[in-house]
């Protein structure tokens, strides 16, 4: 387990770029966190840190975005799925094993995770701080 402290959306992002350079390319990276803890910032700094410029957002009408660089990266938000039926209509398991899935709000979907998936929690701290946990993975 590592835990970190950021105190700004360019902390979470550069500790986010730091943890990309250790990913091999087929991680299911599952995020946990309330709404505003830093998810999509977190996100972001992830794709940056593969390489991927493009502008990532929230995937919470799209429900996956998809983004390419060093390796695929597949965006998801579970926060409107409340069934494994909604589950399988996102096609979340055909996306498996083919690229990084970054998942935001992971507790909705917590049965369905592998054993093996990499869990980001993210708890807001303060107005500007966060508490970044990341279990399952290499350090940073």
């Amino acid at each position: 387990m590592q835990k970190f402290l950021s105190k700004s959306y360019t902390e979470t992002e550069e500790i986010a770029s730091k943890f990309a350079r250790t990913l091999k390319g087929t991680e299911i990276i599952a995020m946990f966190g309330g709404l505003g803890a830093g998810k999509t910032a977190f996100t972001r700094g992830l794709a940056r840190g593969l390489g991927i410029d493009d502008g990532v957002s929230s995937p919470t009408f799209a429900l996956v975005h998809e983004y390419d660089g060093k390796f695929p990266v597949y965006h998801f938000d579970m926060y409107r799925i409340n069934s494994f039926d909604d589950l399988y209509t996102t096609g979340f398991f055909d996306y498996m094993g083919n690229g990084i899935m970054v998942i935001e709000w992971s507790e909705n979907i917590e049965n369905a995770l592998p054993d093996d998936c990499i869990r980001i929690h993210i708890e807001h701290i303060s107005e500007n701080e966060r508490e970044i946990i990341i279990e399952g993975a290499e350090n940073i």
